[in-house]
């Protein structure tokens, strides 16, 4: 693919001279059709809308049988910038190429072979007409044949499953090795954030693992391009917020936090509302609403409030996701707040540490997942560098034996008292502090560590 290939406009496209007549004269179109160009060909805007408003499918005909039967590169894109144009100037027109009277052309077919052969020009048109052709498909027909074609017809008619396929796989490599340097993914994202309103598309996209594509392009944007393509790409994620399968993609992805990072730095407000919207739509799902509250989403959300938005939907969104973070707070019952910040690492002084109620009516809960908490705590000793989480640490395990029946032993087990030991002259009061009442629990036993202040 030679850049300048790549590089072409629209416009210059449409100022080549296409050879009409030698096509018909070598029978590569019929006179109908050369008849129909030349009404057609170089004429005004308005002009052009009033063919297409009298004979609009007998135009959709023509262009594709050009695209089915010619291959010249040049009349090819010619063709695609027509089509392109066409669309641009009223969107309403991808309903032409349902058009009954259509109902044995296959129209699709074209448009995905330039997919995977075209040249990049080819392929970034062909990319963008299909989307808008197949999301105005009447929508009784999904699974029939395209345009209603008999189910006999299958081997020359692509179904729209299969076009649909063709289409995420390509939006794939796109995202995973774009033909274009700069281009590429800008236009897979595009296609994307228009077809992932189809259930098929989001589970086909799911399936080819496409969601993890998205997640590096979250990211706070400043150029007016790179806005563009993060709201896209945001777009993407919020349609995927419905759908149970790449849901839990998203919550085992960091797709959470990059969301929040955007949505404190982008004064954008459309890139705001439709962040929002996903938080709004994630909340009651697993784990979101604790990650949320964990991630400082809340005191976000009242930030957000203070600041003058114009748009009603967003404040009305910002509202209700406000609202529901308060209620999320109050459903998350202390162990699961305990349970997030020690899997967070971010280790604080919060009351329930030294709180003797949450200790006593939570031992039980420290054994889940063969004492996964304990077992992070061991983690925060060996590799935190920072001395709140450290102490924190060492006056929960403390905490554990003194509670636990059988504390000093699991803890003893779980080799933490060479990684107290380490601590005790560490160089901040508050770790050796608490390194210490711990290394006294584990030696002095239950009975007498009672006894100890803390």
């Amino acid at each position: 693919m030679t850049i300048d290939h790549a590089e072409l406009s629209t416009e210059q496209v449409l100022k080549r001279d296409i050879p009409w007549e030698t096509y018909m004269t070598t029978k590569l179109i019929t006179g109908t059709c050369l008849q129909l160009l030349r009404r057609y060909d170089n004429r005004s805007e308005s002009y052009r809308a009033q063919l297409l408003d009298d004979d609009g499918p007998a135009y959709v005909r023509v262009f594709v049988s050009i695209l089915r039967d010619i291959h010249k590169e040049e009349t090819v894109e010619y063709v695609l910038a027509l089509i392109d144009e066409m669309l641009a100037a009223n969107p309403k027109r991808a309903r032409l190429f349902h058009d009954n009277s259509l109902s044995g052309e296959d129209t699709y077919n074209p448009f995905l072979r330039l997919l995977c052969d075209g040249n990049w020009f080819a392929q970034e048109k062909s990319c963008k007409i299909l989307a808008s052709i197949v999301s105005a498909r009447p929508k009784s027909h999904d699974g029939v044949m395209a345009n209603g074609g008999a189910s006999n017809s299958k081997r020359t008619s692509a179904t729209i499953d299969d076009v649909l396929k063709g289409l995420v796989d390509w939006l794939c490599v796109q995202l995973k090795r774009p033909s274009h340097p700069s281009r590429g993914i800008p236009t897979a994202i595009n296609c994307l954030s228009t077809l992932l309103k189809e259930p098929v598309v989001r589970s086909s996209f799911v399936q080819a693992d496409g969601v993890k594509l998205l997640v590096p392009l979250i990211t706070p944007a400043s150029t007016q391009q790179s806005i563009q393509l993060l709201y896209e790409t945001c777009l993407c994620v919020w349609l995927l917020s419905y759908y149970e399968p790449a849901i839990e993609y998203l919550a085992t992805s960091r797709t959470l936090p990059r969301l929040i990072d955007v949505v404190k730095s982008s004064t954008k407000e459309k890139v705001v509302r439709v962040v929002v919207l996903t938080f709004k739509n994630l909340l009651s799902k697993g784990t979101f609403g604790a990650q949320m509250v964990d991630l400082g989403l809340p005191q976000i959300v009242l930030s957000l409030k203070a600041q003058a938005w114009s748009d009603e939907d967003l404040l009305e969104a910002l509202n209700q996701l406000d609202v529901g973070l308060k209620d999320k707070i109050k459903t998350l019952s202390s162990f699961d707040k305990y349970k997030q910040e020690v899997l967070l690492g971010h280790l604080d002084w919060s009351p329930m540490h030294k709180d003797v109620v949450f200790w006593r009516e939570n031992i039980s809960n420290f054994e889940e997942n063969d004492f996964q908490i304990l077992r992070v705590l061991m983690t925060i000793l060996d590799t935190s560098s920072d001395p709140r989480a450290l102490a924190v640490a060492c006056f929960d395990l403390s905490q554990f034996i003194q509670h636990h029946a059988a504390g000093r032993i699991i803890v003893t087990d779980l080799k933490a008292k060479e990684r107290v030991m380490k601590l005790m002259n560490h160089e901040n009061a508050e770790v050796t502090k608490n390194a210490l009442l711990c290394i006294q629990r584990l030696f002095l036993g239950a009975k007498y560590a009672s006894f100890l202040q803390v």
